[in-house]
């Protein structure tokens, strides 16, 4: 055989064949058999009697005497066949038919050539279509397969981002990311003149409707890392939707070459799925917020977001017809989607959804909302691709549009954000976005894949942005959903702990994977190896505020065992707060997945409790401890007392301290002390440096009052006394 060369092979017996091409030829050759191969241009002599002449040959071969067919196949071509991707008669590939060629801003996505073009595997340079594409082509074989795309690992979305870190679903996001994004939107705004908070809802012609285009999946599941929504300012938004490892990729979960979405694999974990169609009923576990507000909690994430659409598409409708003057009509199939309501019955008749007819009266406010109402509609598998990202998008926009309208849409039910171990557009998963990566320091508790890692080997290590907690950061086995399992855990005292009374308690065992993160990351160690020897109201440059962290809850539970909090000398301190057998773990108290108290067990004992917010209303002793003179408030109300007590100790104490400036508390602000020109708090003394760091355990603990309330007030009242606050009247436990 030959390398570039078409052969085809003749079964035949053992032999020696000569086939001559001659063209002026005109003597019989005699052959028993033919076997072809074709070499065109090849010239041989051959010997013919009387003369001696030059012919065009194709070759000679030697054929055995059994052979098989040598047949040319291309792996997976009947599936293509089949699919979108080579649908020739689709409006995808003929909807350049009339204009005889393939425009360079659509031939990227619409043709094999252009798409070669914008990678640069046809020897132009990538990133860009250079020339319009020629007719007659689908999404073959060789867009995807060819020396570029093999070594393909990042793609470019509208907004300017560059996802990087990519494999072979590389080549589907290059056409899968739509054509808007948050910064288009915006651009469009600004070249109107309109991008001044005063101009947000004024009618512009130079103002119009801006398309994310079809099937952005790519968008919709990296979220604000792609921007390909409108985000609003002020707001933060999930990232990249994290599934499980793999099917966490478009060619995970599609068949690349059918695109169908492998059912097969779905129904591993997925129960009650029998067709592509059930698909929209999957809602996840950490899904425990009703989204659009309607009282379900059973449905599926797709009907979340058709609720929450068509709750703003109201809001569009009441805005367009009081504030612009001119009523909206929208009509999935027909561009540019947006139409003038001339009728006014809500919808885009026939007649309505013409060209001609296009919505004009364009305002910021209204261009940014029916872009998010596009986005939500135009990928199908939005539901599954990231629908949460979808979510925060339209509940932005009905938002948004209630600023404007007489009568705002009703948000009281719907919920923007999920739990707190799924909140992944909230700081504790977003605060490293701009560094590319979670850093060592905090991934263990800040990213999906940190928690097994470290229960696993000991250690943590740079890890991925995530966007929340997933099903494989609890749970080592995703067919029985058992736990990992963290016989004790050691906290940053040193201390090494357990809830677990013996290997069969598996509400034990269970806390104390939880306490692996909600133990805080300072202790009364750590204070006290920053002070060393330094005189206790000497100011220092070696000193600076240790922060204990958030929801040290753990810590808490276990008081002097964990010595979380400053523990002064010659004091003594509570240990363990043990509650009542059946309630005295994480677990036991609180949902695993929404994280709140499980209140209804809380009132079998405690009269009063009615919801989550009567928790603080509980109390077990008539003692004052605050010395406010009310023994009727619950345990939070005396530590709430007794820390503003500290704070204005505190501010006192450094009023009257030589060289100590003075001190202010902001809870949202790192490093959270300041002085009074709102610089970052530095002249520390270790008296001060102490009070400061029970202060910010009292606030940065929300459940401290229930954890271990006694272990709470004892620290506070050392704390107290140490700044020379007056305690009379309150009472240490």
């Amino acid at each position: 055989m030959f390398k570039g060369k078409r052969i085809v092979l003749i079964l035949g017996l053992l032999l020696l064949v000569l086939f001559v091409l001659a063209a002026c030829q005109s003597e019989p050759v005699e052959v028993t058999r033919v076997v072809e191969v074709e070499v065109p241009g090849e010239t041989v002599e051959v010997e013919v009697p009387g003369e001696t002449v030059e012919v065009e040959v194709t070759r000679v071969v030697e054929v055995p005497a059994e052979v098989e067919m040598a047949v040319a196949v291309i792996p997976f071509e009947e599936e293509w066949a089949n699919s979108p991707h080579n649908d020739a008669e689709a409006e995808a590939f003929v909807h350049w038919d009339e204009d005889g060629e393939i425009q360079e801003s659509c031939a990227k996505c619409h043709s094999t050539p252009g798409y070669q073009d914008f990678i640069g595997a046809d020897g132009s340079e990538a990133g860009v279509v250079n020339a319009p594409a020629p007719l007659g082509s689908t999404v073959e074989c060789a867009a995807c397969h060819n020396d570029v795309t093999i070594d393909m690992t990042s793609v470019v979305m509208p907004s300017g981002i560059e996802l990087m870190g990519l494999g072979d679903e590389s080549r589907c996001m290059q056409c899968h990311q739509g054509r808007h994004s948050t910064v288009s939107v915006n651009a469009g705004i600004e070249e109107a003149g309109l991008a001044g908070e005063a101009d947000l809802d004024t009618v512009s012609e130079d103002l119009g409707f801006s398309n994310i285009h079809y099937y952005a999946a790519a968008a919709t599941q990296y979220g604000t890392l792609a921007k390909g929504g409108y985000e609003y300012d002020g707001k933060t938004y999930d990232s990249k939707f994290e599934h499980v490892a793999g099917y966490d990729t478009c060619v995970d979960c599609h068949n690349p070459h059918t695109l169908e979405v492998q059912l097969d694999e779905c129904v591993q974990c997925h129960e009650g799925l029998t067709s592509s169609e059930d698909l929209v009923n999957i809602r996840m576990v950490g899904s425990l917020v009703d989204y659009n507000g309607n009282g379900d909690m059973e449905e599926g994430i797709y009907a979340e977001i058709e609720g929450l659409r068509e709750m703003l598409y109201g809001a569009m409708q009441s805005y367009a017809s009081e504030v612009t003057g001119t009523p909206i009509a929208y009509e999935s199939h027909s561009y540019p989607y947006f139409f003038i309501d001339t009728d006014g019955d809500g919808a885009a008749s026939e007649e309505e959804a013409a060209f001609p007819n296009a919505y004009n009266a364009w305002t910021p406010r209204l261009a940014k909302a029916a872009y998010n109402y596009q986005v939500s509609l135009k990928d199908p598998g939005r539901y599954a691709h990231g629908g949460k990202y979808i979510i925060q998008l339209l509940y932005d926009s009905i938002e948004d549009m209630n600023n404007a309208i007489a009568t705002p849409v009703d948000l009281s039910a719907a919920n923007r954000i999920d739990h707190g171990h799924f909140a992944g557009s909230e700081e504790a998963f977003r605060h490293w976005d701009e560094d590319g990566a979670v850093p060592g320091r905090c991934s263990k508790c800040h990213s999906a894949a940190g928690l097994p890692l470290f229960i696993e080997q000991g250690v943590t290590i740079e890890q991925p942005h995530a966007n929340g907690f997933n099903c494989a950061t609890c749970h080592d086995s995703l067919d029985e959903y058992t736990r990992y399992v963290s016989e004790e855990v050691e906290f940053p005292s040193g201390a090494v702990l357990s809830l677990a009374l013996d290997e069969n308690d598996v509400e034990g065992l269970e806390s104390n994977l939880c306490m692996n993160c909600h133990q805080g990351r300072s202790s009364a160690n750590t204070v006290n190896a920053r002070i060393g020897d330094i005189p206790d109201d000497e100011v220092s440059d070696a000193l600076g505020f240790i922060n204990i962290h958030y929801f040290a809850a753990g810590a808490s539970l276990f008081g002097s065992e964990a010595m979380g909090a400053y523990e002064y000398d010659g004091q003594e301190y509570v240990g363990r707060n043990e509650h009542v057998g059946k309630f005295d773990s994480c677990v036991e108290c609180h949902d695993t997945h929404a994280l709140e108290v499980v209140v209804e067990d809380c009132a079998e004992c405690h009269d009063g409790v009615e919801g989550p917010e009567t928790l603080a209303n509980i109390r077990e002793s008539e003692v004052d401890y605050d010395g406010d003179g009310d023994v009727e408030e619950g345990l939070k109300g005396e530590i709430d007392t007794m820390a503003e007590a500290l704070l204005a100790a505190m501010q006192a104490y450094a009023a009257a301290t030589d060289g100590v400036d003075p001190i202010v508390y902001d809870s949202h602000a790192y490093p959270y002390f300041f002085n009074d020109a709102e610089e970052r708090y530095a002249t520390w003394t270790p008296a001060l440096l102490r009070a400061a760091y029970n202060y910010q355990y009292s606030q940065k603990d929300p459940g401290a009052f229930a954890h271990n309330g006694q272990y709470l007030i004892q620290v506070l009242y050392d704390a107290l006394n140490e700044m020379g606050a007056d305690v009379t009247g309150m009472t240490r436990p």
